[in-house]
């Protein structure tokens, strides 16, 4: 069970790459992933207990310098953020949709806790800047009025940074467009 997440977005690949090892010897933490993404950025994730994992983040940040270009630590993360990020998501009851979408991949994944933790929602998908010119979005299910809250929650976390292209809620949607997302 993960009980910390870190996350550091980068704009170069070579410094990301330098920035994960970093992180990995700076203190106790086990990488989920370490990877390239759209337009020549690098992700890292990462989990272990608080502390490590903030120490971790603060070496990283440190080798990367100006090349980070957001970050985040989460404690206690909602366990369907990762297999949202992953892709294993189990949504077994459609409802109304939710789509935050967003500048900064970091954001996007600050988002997704913020909102599955503000109501009772399913994380169908967080999409960190893979195909789409280096930006993220959070795609959520439930009924109607547990969405807009999610949303709600999801978009504060980045808006007072400027980081929100857009959000919305779709009340009922057709078939095919939830089949779509899966």
């Amino acid at each position: 069970m993960m009980e910390t997440i870190g996350f550091l977005e980068l704009n170069s690949i070579a410094k990301g790459i330098e920035a994960a090892d970093c992180i990995l010897k700076a203190a106790e933490v086990e990488l989920l992933f370490a990877k390239p993404v759209c337009p020549g950025k690098y992700n890292i994730l990462f989990t272990g207990e608080v502390a490590a994992v903030t120490a971790s983040l603060e070496a990283g940040e440190a080798i990367a310098e100006h090349f980070v270009v957001d970050k985040v630590v989460i404690p206690r993360v909602h366990p369907q953020v990762i297999s949202a990020i992953n892709l294993t998501s189990q949504v077994a009851d459609v409802g109304a949709v939710g789509v935050m979408e967003f500048y900064s991949i970091t954001s996007a994944v600050y988002a997704a806790d913020a909102a599955v933790k503000a109501a009772e929602v399913d994380l169908i998908e967080v999409r960190l800047g893979t195909g789409i010119g280096g930006k993220s979005f959070v795609v959520l299910t439930g009924d109607v009025s547990a969405v807009n809250e999610a949303v709600k929650a999801g978009v504060a976390v980045s808006e007072t940074e400027g980081l929100v292209v857009s959000s919305v809620v779709i009340p009922n949607p057709r078939k095919e467009i939830f089949e779509a997302l899966m």
